[in-house]
């Protein structure tokens, strides 16, 4: 049976979506921002390990100076992974043949072909920075922008112990970014299971809502009642800026950055930041351990745990808040059929989220300038909620 016309150009639509590989509408935009791609404790100085950012096999290694470098996955000349090669001062040597590449991928030896061949041979080399534990990336043709969207005033004031994470959820990366724009979900979501902190401070009221387009990204505030409403700082094209409950119920909330990074359509880095206040010696050792115990929980690990037999785990924030996510997410599958949806009143925020997404895509196909996407002037005020009592 022919597809109808109009179900087909939805399809499509909904597909760019989705879609992160070099080439791809989607890529190609995404490339033109700075992305979290791993913990800076994922690599060690003279290591040098494999990662896999928007469908593109890489390296990522530590020259001896501690800098950290990111470039190619495979030599140039036989296609071996440069992982299990050496890392020699700030360059890198390949096992097979001993084809030596620098930082920016250029390769400088290639000992049985001569510099002629070396200078001619080059693999992908991108910039890097680093910031608040975290290794950020611009994997975009040319000069690499400010390093400026990313920043959050929230994650750099004195006095906070700035803690990061990482998981990798196998599902598209943009229906982990529509959570973020879908206010309504933790009236239910994280009240699944078990209610923990942030259930019990959101409640199980329906917000109303409202969205801003900002000069950053989108501006979410979900009103509860007087005492709570919860604001989220979006920023384009997939960091969300909230607050969410310390370790016990009267510790200080927690600013946190979440980035959606995707490995490549089927899989998803989440990438975390949480910058917790200082409050005492004491106080700051037992968030740390508490940090060190439950902070490298993957839900994703715990598939069938949480699927098919309902446990849910023992933490009520750095665990069960991503548990509750993830069971929501992976119910969609993979890649979620958007073409199947029933949207309603409370689908704004991801309704604007695709019209900016596709926006953007379409001036990047017919040659139009990109919307400046900036850090805003200054930080938006995010609210702890506070539930009536």
């Amino acid at each position: 049976m022919d597809m109808n016309p109009h179900e087909s150009s939805l399809a499509e639509r909904m597909r760019r979506l989705t879609q992160c590989g070099p080439g791809t509408p989607m890529g190609e935009l995404l490339r033109r921002f700075w992305h979290p791609i791993a913990t800076v404790e994922t690599v060690g100085k003279g290591e040098a390990k494999p990662i896999r950012v928007m469908g593109e096999d890489l390296t990522l290694y530590r020259g001896d100076s501690g800098r950290a470098y990111l470039v190619g996955g495979h030599c140039a000349h036989r296609r071996t992974l440069l992982h299990t090669g050496w890392v020699q001062g700030e360059k890198l040597r390949c096992i097979y043949h001993g084809w030596r590449f620098d930082g920016d991928g250029q390769c400088d030896e290639a000992p049985a072909e001569g510099a002629a061949v070396a200078a001619r041979t080059r693999i992908p080399g991108y910039a890097l920075r680093e910031y608040c534990g975290l290794i950020f990336a611009y994997m975009g043709a040319g000069e690499a922008p400010e390093f400026d969207l990313p920043r959050k005033a929230a994650f750099e004031r004195p006095g906070l112990m700035v803690l990061a994470r990482k998981q990798v959820w196998p599902c598209n990366w943009f229906q982990m970014v529509e959570n973020s724009l879908d206010a309504v979900h933790v009236s239910f979501v994280h009240l699944a299971g078990k209610v923990g902190p942030f259930g019990e401070a959101v409640t199980a009221s329906v917000p109303e809502l409202e969205y801003l387009e900002t000069e950053a990204g989108v501006r979410q505030i979900a009103t509860r009642s007087k005492t709570n409403v919860r604001v989220s700082d979006w920023s384009f094209p997939n960091n969300n800026h909230i607050v969410t409950p310390g370790r016990t119920k009267d510790s200080a909330w927690v600013h946190r950055g979440v980035w959606n990074v995707p490995v490549d359509d089927t899989h998803t880095m989440k990438i975390g930041v949480y910058a917790s206040p200082s409050e005492g010696p004491e106080s700051d050792r037992d968030t740390l351990a508490h940090f060190k115990t439950y902070g490298d929980y993957n839900p994703a690990e715990h598939h069938d745990a949480l699927f098919h037999r309902g446990e849910w785990p023992e933490d009520p924030s750095l665990q069960l808040t991503p548990a509750q996510d993830y069971v929501a997410i992976m119910g969609q599958g993979e890649i979620a059929d958007r073409t199947l949806e029933r949207l309603g009143k409370s689908d704004a925020g991801i309704v604007l989220l695709r019209r900016i997404f596709w926006r953007e895509m379409e001036s990047l196909k017919s040659g139009a300038p990109l919307k400046e996407w900036r850090r805003l002037a200054e930080a938006v005020d995010l609210p702890a909620p506070r539930a009536a009592e």
